[in-house]
């Protein structure tokens, strides 16, 4: 049996950074004047700018949000919001990619996990993808598969159709400060009928101190197609503010099937802002798995629009709260068609006086009758220090639906600490195992290698649990 991937990896895996020369004396804050060097630097078609210049007016004009987690301390000027790692452009020969760079992914199992087990795999450092292959079998076949900016250049027509159309920039300030500053990220386009059988994949790494990332990602299944897109995010410690505020656009046309799946892992110096949404057509499925841990603060909730009949969507979440760690996390459905359907399945864990919040938003348009639609929201708390909330929106504009909603908070049960020790199991060991089973029905939806590194991470978060 080969070694799984994630098996060796430990904290400083994630928390230890690589020099960054490149951020010496790079100006923080944002102006218009780096919004058009992004631009230039990419060489952008007119219109890219324009949306760019648009969104930077909105990011002016709104206000920080007042809900939620607090966000009081985010200082935005002293983010660095655009640096190039040197790395040279983008390639698919992973022998290309600059040495020091290379290492920190193949710490991470990037690209092994590419030759084992994926379709595709990009990697991006920074403001600047520095990896990015698709398999030949796949490409054959239509598939797109490219770093951000280069599908800008070589499809720009495609991307102009969708490209925030589904997150405007008005949405709020933070999807307004994306489409100022964006860069990088992933373009899948899946042709009609095309059933992709292996995962894709693209992992964003923060390297340098007070550094922003705002990676876009937009992923067209068209009618009939099926595809797996899995997103891996860390950052290094530094013990000063970062910012991630990516932001995800999905479309699953009729029929099609889509699941997005995450494990989002920054470090504890990170505010993590991220957008995720599709638009889901007649018959279409959208599936989101999603683990959140590591960051300060998380506000996170992705959103599933169900606008054709018939149309389905899933919500598989976790978020781990440990010492000092705010994550306020959930999910959006917005029912607006007959017959469609969604399930929300959330789950937390909080540890040391962290706080995990359930925020979550369910709408039903008063034309979509015949809907079904189930939320489920457990909480674990391993200590009376912790917090957890549960902060439902339930909209329901027809009589002819069908909706449950449920949460419960639980505590280690003492009984099973007391079998577990009973048979010789470490208290620490013991705590760590039920945990595990609590959160499996989420983990055991992510392919085998990346239950694995999601194991290992609540293995590390669970550490010193005891005294």
């Amino acid at each position: 049996m080969s070694k799984p991937i994630f098996s060796g990896l430990s904290r400083s895996v994630f928390d230890d950074a690589n020099p960054s020369p490149y951020a010496d004396g790079i100006k923080k804050g944002l102006d218009e004047a780096l919004v058009r060097q992004i631009s230039t630097d990419k060489n952008e078609p007119e219109w890219m700018l324009e949306i760019r210049l648009k969104s930077l007016k909105i990011f002016r004009e709104k206000e920080m949000p007042t809900w939620g987690a607090d966000l009081s301390k985010l200082d935005l000027d002293n983010i660095i919001y655009y640096a190039k790692s040197g790395a040279g452009s983008d390639t698919d020969d992973w022998g290309e990619v600059p040495e020091e760079i290379r290492k920190v992914y193949d710490r991470l199992g990037i690209p092994e996990a590419e030759r084992k087990m994926l379709a595709g795999v990009g990697a991006q450092y920074e403001s600047e993808m520095v990896y990015h292959k698709l398999k030949d079998q796949w490409e054959k076949l239509g598939v797109i598969f490219l770093d951000m900016d280069v599908a800008v250049q070589k499809h720009p027509e495609l991307v102009k159709e969708y490209f925030m159309k589904c997150v405007p920039p008005s949405d709020h300030k933070f999807a307004a400060l994306h489409g100022a500053v964006w860069s990088g990220g992933t373009f899948l386009y899946v042709p009609k009928n095309v059933k992709i059988s292996e995962p894709l994949q693209a992992y964003f790494r923060m390297n340098a101190k007070n550094m922003g990332q705002f990676e876009h990602t937009l992923i067209i299944v068209e009618d009939g197609g099926n595809a797996h897109y899995i997103e891996g995010c860390s950052a290094p410690k530094y013990g000063s503010q970062g910012l991630h505020a990516g932001l995800v656009e999905i479309f699953v046309k009729e029929g099609a099937t889509c699941r997005y799946s995450s494990v989002e892992n920054w470090s504890r110096d990170t505010y993590n802002l991220n957008t995720k949404r599709a638009i889901v057509q007649k018959d279409g499925t959208m599936e989101w798995i999603g683990g959140n841990m590591g960051s300060g603060v998380t506000m996170l909730y992705p959103c599933s629009v169900l606008v054709g009949e018939g149309a389905r969507c899933d919500h598989m979440a976790l978020a781990f709260a440990n010492k000092g760690q705010w994550q306020d996390t959930g999910a959006k459905v917005l029912h607006m068609a007959p017959h469609t359907s969604s399930k929300v399945i959330s789950k937390s864990v909080s540890k040391d006086g962290g706080c995990a919040v359930y925020r979550g938003l369910l709408k039903i348009a008063p034309h979509a009758h015949d809907c079904i639609a189930n939320i489920e929201c457990d909480a674990l708390l391993l200590d009376e220090a912790s917090r957890t909330d549960t902060i439902p929106d339930i909209q329901v504009r027809n009589n002819d639906v069908t909706i449950a909603h449920e949460a419960t908070v639980g505590k280690l049960s003492e009984e099973d600490m007391f079998y577990l020790m009973s048979r010789g199991i470490a208290e620490e060991e013991a705590r760590a195992m039920i945990v595990n089973g609590f959160i499996e029905p989420i983990v055991r939806l992510l392919p085998l290698e990346y239950a694995v590194e999601m194991n290992r991470l609540i293995e590390m978060e669970m550490e010193g649990s005891v005294g």
